[in-house]
C-alpha cells in the first residue's frame, strides 16, 4: 500500500509497522523541491498519525540520498521560487525534531544541505560505505540557523566550523567517526540493516521512548530563523544560487593572479 505525499517524487510505501519514504527525482539528482520538501514533512506527520505505522526510514536513490534544495529554477514546474522554497513553512526540520515516532534515515549516496540536515534529525543515521556527506550552504550565501543549532551537538563545535566554513566534502567513515552519523554499512547492506534498526526501536516502550527523544533533542540549540530567512532573500543569496547554476565563482571570490 503507498501513500500519496503530494509530489510524484516522493514515494511512500507500507511495510509491516515502518513506513518507507524514498526521495525518487534522478533527474535532477534527486534535487528537492518546495513539494518535495512539505511532503517529507508530511511523511512525518502520517507516520506519527497511523496507529498502523510505528516508524519511518527515509533513503534516495541511485548515488544519492537528497543534495538539498533545487537551485536550478525547476521548482514545480516553476510556481514555486526560491524563497519558498526555503521558506520557513515548507521546511520538514521542526517535524523531524518533534517526531514521537522514531526516524530513520539510510542514507545511500551524496547527502548534503537539507538532505545531511533531514540525517541529523532522525533518530539514527546509517550510511552506505559509498555516502558522503557535506554542508555547502556557505558557498551560497545562505547563513544556515539550523546547522547552527544542530551541528555542534553532534560533532562539537570545533568540526561544526570546520564542516560549515570550509564547506568541505567527508566521507563515511570520517562521517561515523566525528559523530555525524550513527554506523557505516556496506552498501548492498543499507537497507536491510535500516529496517533492523526501526524494527529493533519499535521493541521499546513508546511512551517512555517518545519522552527520552524529546529529552535528547531538547539539547539542540535555539533555531534563528530570522537570520536565516533574512539571508536567503539577500542579495548575496541570489548570487550564491545564480553561480552555481551558472558553474563560476560567485562574485565575493576573490580573483587569484
Amino acid at each position: 500500500m503507498s501513500d500519496d505525499l503530494g509530489t510524484p517524487h516522493l514515494r511512500f510505501e507500507r511495510r509491516g509497522p515502518i513506513g518507507w519514504c524514498t526521495i525518487d527525482r534522478p533527474e535532477a539528482r534527486n534535487a528537492l523541491t518546495a513539494s518535495m520538501y512539505f511532503g517529507l514533512r508530511k511523511a512525518v506527520d502520517l507516520v506519527n498519525g497511523d496507529p498502523d505505522l510505528g516508524a519511518l526510514v527515509i533513503t534516495g536513490t541511485g548515488d544519492v540520498f537528497a543534495p538539498g534544495g533545487e537551485m536550478g529554477g525547476r521548482h514545480d514546474e516553476g510556481k514555486i521560487n526560491v524563497g519558498a522554497l526555503l521558506g520557513m513553512d515548507v521546511l520538514p526540520f521542526n517535524a523531524l525534531r518533534n517526531s514521537a515516532a522514531p526516524i530513520v534515515s539510510a542514507v545511500n549516496g551524496l547527502c548534503q544541505g537539507g538532505g545531511l540536515m533531514t540525517a541529523l534529525l532522525s533518530d539514527v543515521a546509517v550510511a552506505s560505505d559509498r555516502a558522503t556527506f557535506r554542508a555547502p550552504e556557505l558557498l551560497r550565501g545562505v547563513a544556515d540557523s539550523w546547522y547552527a543549532a544542530v551541528l555542534p551537538a553532534h560533532v562539537g563545535i570545533a568540526r561544526a566550523r570546520d564542516l560549515v566554513l570550509t564547506a568541505r566534502r567527508i566521507d563515511a567513515v570520517e562521517a561515523e567517526r566525528i559523530g555525524l552519523i550513527a554506523r557505516v554499512v556496506p552498501h548492498e547492506e543499507l537497507l536491510e540493516t535500516a529496517e533492523q534498526i526501526a524494527s529493533q526501536i519499535l521493541e521499546t516502550a513508546p511512551i517512555a521512548r517518545a519522552q527520552w527523544k524529546r529529552i535528547v533533542n531538547s539539547q539542540y540549540g535555539w533555531v534563528d530563523e530570522p537570520t536565516m530567512g533574512a539571508s536567503i532573500r539577500a542579495p548575496e543569496c541570489a548570487e550564491g544560487f545564480k553561480s552555481f547554476v551558472e558553474k563560476r565563482p560567485p562574485s565575493w571570490v576573490p580573483i587569484q593572479d
